[in-house]
């Protein structure tokens, strides 16, 4: 059945791929409402050979609309989901406001697609890089329980939006040429360079104590932690991350060590991920050609590779994990739910 849809934050990196997959995809849609701040009102973009005009975002836009993505930041989700529903939409929202709401479930659909089914009219879609790690690791722990999981993550700027991924572009330009370069949305040099990741840090202090993470964390980190716990519906699972943002354009890599509670083997370890939903093995080691995010920028599955045993303790190993941001990360995530909805 076709369904009436509306994209909030269409003109973003998010929206963009929102527009992409639901025309690849052959999403079934009978209207299509692209909406957006009011300065961005009365811009066209193009959709299966159609210009179509962007709206302003207000709380009559949804009169209707059976299906919201939503992907314009946590404050416009917070504002304007409820208007959605109320007007008797679904929302799937791609920010961090809901995730954590007992009451809407986060979902990645190869892990917990069942939850889809007790949404209250919203449904979230979990952080980039839980979303990530999830597929190579649910797969794990159904097959061998978790004791531990450590994760490093290597993020692109395509985690910080559209604007991110232009302005390290034109500082690699700049920096190239021996030019100076003036910052505007990330705040230190990105070109050359990297750092630890950016999002709210939780210092300790009396001024941070509202940053959603322990001391010494940031909220991406412990997004990580939270989530994962959440969509395996575990809450014994640890995880220990360390979020990095590295000058890539686009898709995510994790280097994730997994110690496991069942006696396992690499051999068994490729076996089980061999046959795990969205996940693709890439790897020629004769060449030392491991999952980069120039072999995975623009694909559904998230790759691994590089399944090692770690030789400082006993029943773990490490995986090497890369997966598009914007795509699997973000915008497939939302429209898998929207498929199965």
């Amino acid at each position: 059945m076709s369904r009436n849809i509306a994209i909030i934050g269409a003109t973003g990196a998010v929206g963009q791929e929102l527009l992409s997959i639901l025309e690849q995809r052959q999403f079934p849609i009978k209207s299509l409402k692209l909406l957006a701040s009011k300065r961005s009102a009365g811009k066209t973009i193009k959709f299966k050979g159609k210009d179509l005009t962007v709206e302003e975002l207000t709380h009559d836009s949804f009169k209707g609309i059976d299906l919201v993505l939503s992907s314009a930041g946590g404050s416009i989700s917070r504002d304007y989901a409820p208007s959605a529903v109320k007007a008797g939409a679904v929302v799937v929202d791609n920010t961090s406001h809901f995730r954590m709401d007992p009451n809407v479930p986060l979902v990645v659909p190869e892990v917990n697609p069942l939850d889809i089914k007790k949404h209250k009219g919203i449904i979230a879609n979990p952080n980039c890089t839980t979303i990530i790690m999830s597929l190579p690791l649910f797969p794990l722990y159904n097959a061998f329980g978790l004791e531990r999981v450590s994760v490093c993550t290597y993020q692109a700027a395509s985690g910080a939006g559209a604007l991110a991924m232009d302005e390290l572009k034109s500082e690699c330009v700049a920096l190239g040429q021996n030019q100076t370069f003036e910052r505007t949305v990330i705040p230190f040099q990105y070109a050359y360079n990297l750092f630890p990741h950016n999002a709210p840090y939780n210092d300790g202090s009396e001024a941070k104590a509202k940053v959603k993470a322990p001391k010494g964390y940031c909220e991406e980190e412990w997004k990580m932690v939270a989530e994962t716990r959440k969509i395996f519906g575990d809450e014994s699972i640890r995880v220990a991350p360390t979020c990095v943002r590295v000058p890539v354009l686009r898709a995510h890599s994790e280097a994730i060590n997994i110690q496991f509670k069942k006696k396992t083997s690499v051999e068994e370890i490729y076996a089980v991920l061999a046959k795990a939903p969205g996940v693709v093995i890439l790897e020629d080691p004769a060449n030392n050609h491991w999952p980069m995010p120039v072999d995975v920028s623009g694909k559904d599955p998230v790759f691994v590779g590089r399944i090692r045993q770690d030789l400082s303790q006993e029943n773990t190993f490490d995986i090497w994990v890369v997966g598009d941001q914007i795509r699997k990360g973000a915008a497939l995530n939302a429209i898998q739910i929207a498929e199965m909805l």
